[in-house]
C-alpha cells in the first residue's frame, strides 16, 4: 500500500497471519502472537497498529490473491501452549478505528520524512529487554542500568 508523504510515496507491506471473509463480505484480520496478545488498552493507546495496517492494505486490495474487502473485525490471538492454550484480544470493528490509527501512522511517517530523529527506545517504560543498539545510544548513561 502506498502512502503519500511530503518527500514522496512510502510503501507499507505486511504479511497477514490469517484473513477470513465474513458472510457479509467484510474482511476479518487475525494475528497470532507467541505469548500474550496486546490488551484493548494498549491497542486503543496506539501501541499496536498491526491489524489496522493490514486492514488498510486489505481495503485497497493489496494482498495477492485476495480482492479488496471492507475491513470488519479482527483479533490478536496469543498462543502460549500452557493452560487453556492461549487468549484473544478482539478488535470489534476495524472500520470504526481504521482512519484514526492510519492517521497516526501517516503523521509519524511524515515527521520522519521531514527530518524528525528516530527515538532510540520508543516508550521505554514498556521495554523488558536490552536493545541491540543501547550501546550506541549511550543508554546506560541516561538510565538506572549499570554500564557494561
Amino acid at each position: 500500500m502506498l502512502i503519500d508523504l511530503p518527500g514522496g510515496p512510502f510503501e507499507i507491506t505486511a504479511k497477514a497471519d490469517r484473513i477470513d471473509q465474513s458472510l457479509s463480505g467484510d474482511g476479518l484480520v487475525y494475528d497470532y502472537k507467541t505469548g500474550a496478545p496486546p490488551t484493548k488498552s494498549q491497542i486503543k493507546t496506539g501501541f499496536n497498529h498491526q491489524l489496522h495496517i493490514q486492514a488498510a492494505i486489505l481495503a485497497v486490495g493489496g494482498f495477492d490473491g485476495l480482492p479488496a474487502m471492507a475491513p470488519g473485525g479482527g483479533s490478536y490471538i496469543g498462543l502460549s501452549g500452557a493452560g487453556e492454550g492461549g487468549s484473544e484480544t478482539g478488535v470489534e470493528d476495524l472500520a470504526d478505528t481504521l482512519a484514526a490509527h492510519m492517521g497516526e501512522v501517516q503523521q509519524l511517517l511524515a515527521a520522519y520524512d521531514d527530518g524528525a530523529p528516530y527515538s532510540a527506545r520508543g516508550r521505554p517504560q514498556f521495554i523488558k529487554f536490552a536493545g541491540d543498539y543501547d550501546h550506541l545510544a549511550r543508554f546506560a548513561e541516561w538510565s538506572d542500568e549499570d554500564e557494561t
